[in-house]
């Protein structure tokens, strides 16, 4: 899938280094899950390209430019009731921020789920504190449904 500035593809071993590069940042770290590890290691960057690649159909891709993994990107459905909906995380490097690749990569993956994933809902849950990740998902055409007024930042 390619954006404009931007290609979604399949992790590689060969993203490594700039996986550890720009994850091993705890501005990244602290808008994520607490399985988003920090620091972030070269363990960690093999362990989760390895868990990227096992599911079928894979839908954590890395986010490139030019060559290089500069975040990642992913649709996780979810079981039992939920079925049917996917939760969207993602993240991009630091010197990638506020240049619109984040909104555009959300719709190249939104466009990819509803196409080949057995889903009718994609939903993301971004903290009340990070408003840029909001505005992307706002930007990328997602509506908000609710805020939770306590967050754990």
């Amino acid at each position: 899938m390619t954006t404009n500035k931007v290609l979604l593809r399949q992790w590689q071993l060969s993203d490594v280094p700039s996986l550890v590069k720009y994850a091993n940042n705890p501005n990244i770290a602290k808008n994520l899950r607490d399985a988003f590890p920090n620091p972030y290691t070269l363990e960690n960057a093999i362990n989760f390209i390895n868990m990227a690649n096992s599911k079928e159909p894979s839908a954590i891709f890395a986010i490139d430019m030019s060559g290089e993994a500069i975040g990642g990107i992913g649709l996780h459905p979810q079981n039992d009731i939920q079925r049917m909906n996917a939760e969207l995380g993602y993240w991009l490097a630091e010197p990638f921020w506020g240049q619109g690749i984040i909104s555009q990569a959300i719709v190249d993956i939104v466009a990819f789920g509803f196409r080949e994933l057995d889903i009718n809902r994609i939903f993301a849950i971004p903290f009340g504190s990070n408003i840029a990740s909001q505005r992307a998902l706002e930007k990328a055409g997602f509506t908000l449904e609710a805020r939770f007024e306590k967050d754990t930042l």
